[in-house]
């Protein structure tokens, strides 16, 4: 019989800071960004922060509420947006060419990561805490954030 360490100790070794977590993203890869509410707002500042260590960095997003500095005409070299919704925080980087527009169905979106057309390499995603069986919910955006966690090298 193979007996499993709790699953609070494998919890503890895998949190880490929002620098720490971005500096695992590279060059070249694509990544996605949560949805909605959940557009994990602490991530995204410590994505831009370490821009001048990244280039060709594509972005992928339906709609993110809050701030989306990444679209700035500055980190044009670092990061590139196709985004599957113009919301306002990103409207005008689109309508000037600084990012993409992919028009599709939501319910579309899933078989493109899964097929691996729209492949991912990284999904930042907010959760909820785990609780007291280590079971975390996606909140109030699972939208196609589910389908992203699950096709994404790293989460």
């Amino acid at each position: 019989m193979v007996l499993r360490e709790p699953w609070q100790k494998a919890w503890k070794q895998k949190v880490v800071s929002p620098r720490k977590a971005i500096e695992q993203i590279k060059s070249g890869d694509n990544v996605f960004i949560g949805t909605g509410a959940a557009a994990p707002q602490t991530l995204i500042e410590a994505l831009v922060e370490r821009a001048n260590h990244l280039s060709d960095v594509d972005i992928y997003h339906l709609l993110t509420l809050g701030e989306a500095p990444y679209v700035e005409a500055k980190f044009k070299n670092n990061f590139r947006l196709n985004t599957f919704f113009i919301a306002s925080n990103v409207r005008k980087a689109v309508q000037e060419g600084n990012a993409d527009y992919t028009p599709i169905f939501l319910s579309d979106i899933p078989a493109e990561f899964a097929s691996g057309r729209i492949g991912l390499d990284v999904a930042l995603v907010q959760t909820s805490p785990p609780d007291e069986n280590g079971f975390m919910t996606y909140g109030v955006s699972v939208d196609i954030v589910k389908s992203a966690v699950e096709n994404a090298r790293l989460v």
